[in-house]
Parts: structure tokens; sequence; C-alpha cells
């Protein structure tokens, strides 16, 4: 046996297990890397106004606790006004549940000439086996809920925490990366960090824009159609349409247009018109306008990175995928060296007037080209058979004078 051989076994056995191990190692790890990657990127879109508080001389701690104080405060008055309408509608949803089930259950009588009764669908549904076993599903199901609740505000409460940690010591953090590398390469890596902030705190920037004037547009159409809880629903339509992109404004618009239905069928269409039109009109009017300077990404990539954010992570990758893709697009595209266009129509989309004549004119310089050749041809043949004659005049002389 060689002498190298049992080191290599145990060389290749010690790297299988260390391979093994860290797989095992970032399974369990998964959730919180996740987690401290949601905090750095909420880091990055509060490091503007932290950045600026602190250059008026207050401490980045302070700020950057003014600046999640603030956010609880909005976030929990918005849930909380949230929370409020759904619950008072489910209890109207509720008590009017009579009514409507009288109407349904008298138009079917008037159509089909049936004679049912309230009171023997209240009571076949209340025997049916489908509500004893989701009941029973159900009951099960409440430690589960509780269990996912209750991981859920640890979850928040830990990106809170590394998001302040981020937030409050970014100068140190950048200190201590770039300790341990070559000056050229602390210049790269505080290029992409500020690359990083400025495209992320320009998307929440142009996002909260666009929900502010979104919100207000659909306060007025729910305000005039004299909806219940208008500013409320207001403000969950300028985030989720906001946060949520492309398809965010139609998702947003279903709690609006739920609500509408109850006051009026018809505000239910009125709602489903404006939200449609105003998505034209903020696609093509008014995103251009605020996303030019901050999140210049084209529509379709930026759907196509939810998409790929979602899948990869979730609703997490939903919202953290647009920041991400306008982060990497701004730092490779210095780094990607890019050439003057030609004025070739083609490059628009049109055909060139010269291409639509190339070919004709290919084909007549080829066919006098042709006619060139067969002219020289000819030329040459007819050359060659008169200086044939001239040398058979001397001979006949010849033969001639012999004779």
């Amino acid at each position: 046996m060689p002498r190298w051989l049992p080191r290599a076994l145990v060389l290749a056995l010690a790297l299988v297990a260390v391979f093994q191990l860290a797989g095992w190692a970032f399974h369990q790890l998964l959730g919180l890397l996740i987690n401290v990657l949601i905090a750095f990127f909420l880091a990055l879109a509060i490091e503007p106004a932290v950045s600026w508080m602190a250059s008026r001389g207050m401490r980045r701690g302070l700020a950057a606790f003014l600046v999640f104080l603030g956010l609880v405060i909005v976030t929990a008055g918005f849930v909380t006004l949230l929370g409020s309408l759904l619950a008072e509608q489910i209890i109207k949803i509720v008590e009017d549940f009579p009514a409507y089930l009288d109407s349904v259950i008298n138009w079917i009588n008037t159509h089909f000439d049936t004679k049912l009764e309230r009171v023997d669908v209240q009571e076949g549904l209340l025997r049916s086996d489908w509500l004893r076993d989701y009941v029973q599903n159900s009951a099960t199901g409440v430690l589960d809920v509780s269990t996912q609740v209750l991981g859920g505000l640890f979850q928040l409460l830990t990106i809170t925490l590394f998001s302040f940690y981020f937030a409050a010591d970014g100068p140190r953090l950048r200190r201590a990366l770039c300790s341990v590398l070559p000056p050229a390469k602390q210049a790269e890596v505080l290029r992409a960090w500020e690359i990083a902030v400025n495209k992320t705190g320009g998307y929440i920037y142009s996002r909260g824009l666009m929900a502010l004037v979104s919100g207000i547009a659909h306060y007025i159409l729910l305000q005039a159609l004299g909806v219940s809880y208008a500013p409320v629903l207001a403000v969950w339509v300028g985030l989720v349409s906001q946060f949520i992109p492309t398809i965010g404004t139609y998702l947003a618009g279903a709690l609006p247009m739920l609500i509408a239905f109850t006051v009026d069928p018809w505000y239910a269409l009125w709602v489903l018109i404006f939200v449609v039109v105003y998505q034209q009109f903020e696609n093509y009017v008014l995103q251009p306008k605020l996303t030019a300077k901050t999140v210049d990404i084209h529509p379709a990539v930026a759907f196509g990175s939810v998409i790929a954010g979602t899948a990869l992570l979730g609703a997490v990758g939903a919202l953290i995928a647009i920041p991400a893709v306008a982060t990497l697009q701004a730092f490779l595209g210095a780094y990607v060296k890019r050439y003057d266009v030609t004025d070739d129509p083609r490059v628009q989309g049109h055909r060139s007037s010269s291409s639509s004549t190339g070919l004709v004119t290919r084909v007549s310089r080829l066919r006098e080209q042709k006619s060139g050749e067969r002219a020289t041809a000819e030329s040459a043949e007819g050359s060659s058979s008169a200086d044939g004659g001239k040398e058979e005049a001397p001979h006949r002389t010849a033969a001639s004078g012999r004779a």
C-alpha cells in the first residue's frame, strides 16, 4: 500500500464530513440568514434618514431609534384601523346573512319552482359532515395558528433588532469590513455600499410618493361614493399597490370593491373601472417620472425579479427583489463597457430603405458582370479566330508558290 493512500482516505472522509456538516448548518440557519438579509435591506432603506439626522448633530443610535419608533407607530395604527374595519365588516356580513340567504332562496324558488325554506337550509348546513369536519380541523389547528403567530412575532423582533444595529452602527460595520481588505478593494466595497443605499432609499422614496398619490386618488373616489372607512381603504390601496409591482393595484382594489359592493353593487363596478384607469395612468405617466432618477428598471425586469424573488424567498423575496436588482444593475453598469450605437434605422425596428433595394442592386450588378464576362469571352474568341486566319494565309501563299 502506498504511504499516501491512508492520508488521502482520511482527508477525503474529513472533507465529506465537513461538507455534510456545513450543509446541515446552512439548512438550520437558513431562517436566520433570511432575517439578516431582510434587516440589511431595511437598514439600507432608512440609512438616508438616519444619516441626515446624524449630520445635524444627533447620535446615530438615537436617530435610528426615532426612525424605528415612527415606523412602529405608523404600522401599529394602520393595522389597528384595518383590523377594526375587517371586524366590523365581518360582523355586518354575519348579521345580514339571513337576509342574503332569504333573497337567494326566493330567487331559486321563483326560477326553479321549488319550495325551499331558510330553516331547512340552515338545519342542513348545521348537520352536514362538511361543517363538522371543518369545525374539528379548526379546533385542532388553533394551536398551530398560535404557534405561527408567536413565531412571526419573534421573527419580526429579530429583524427589527438586526436592522437597528445595522443602521446605528453602519460606519463601524463598514470600517470593520474594510479593515480586512486592501485599499483598492475597500474603495469598491464602499462604492457598492453607496449604490445599494441610494437605490434602496430611492426605491422606498419613489414608492412612498406613488403610494401617497394613489391613496389620495382612491380616497377621493371612495369618499365621493360614500364608502365607509375611506381613509383606511385608501392607505391599504396605496401601500399594497406600490410594494407589490404590476399586479398590486388589482390585489389592493379587491377589498374596496368588496366594501363598496355591500353599499351598492354599482359602486363596486365604479371602483373596478377607476382601478384599471388609474393603473394605466400610473404605468405610463406617473411612474416613469418618479422612478427615472431613483430606480430605473424596465417593468418586465421588475415583474420578473418579483417572480424570482417570490420563488426563492417567498413574500420576503417579493419585497426586496426590486431594490436588489436595481443595486446589481447599477453596480454592473459601472463596469460594462458601452459603445455608441450607429444611426441605422434597423435599431428602431424600421427597415432600411437601402436594404430594400440592395437585393435588386446586387442582382443587376451580377447580371452586368456576367454579360461583361460573356462579351470578353466572345471578343477573345473572335481575336483568336482572326489570328488563326492570318497565320493560315502565308501558308497558303507558300503552298501556291511551290506549286
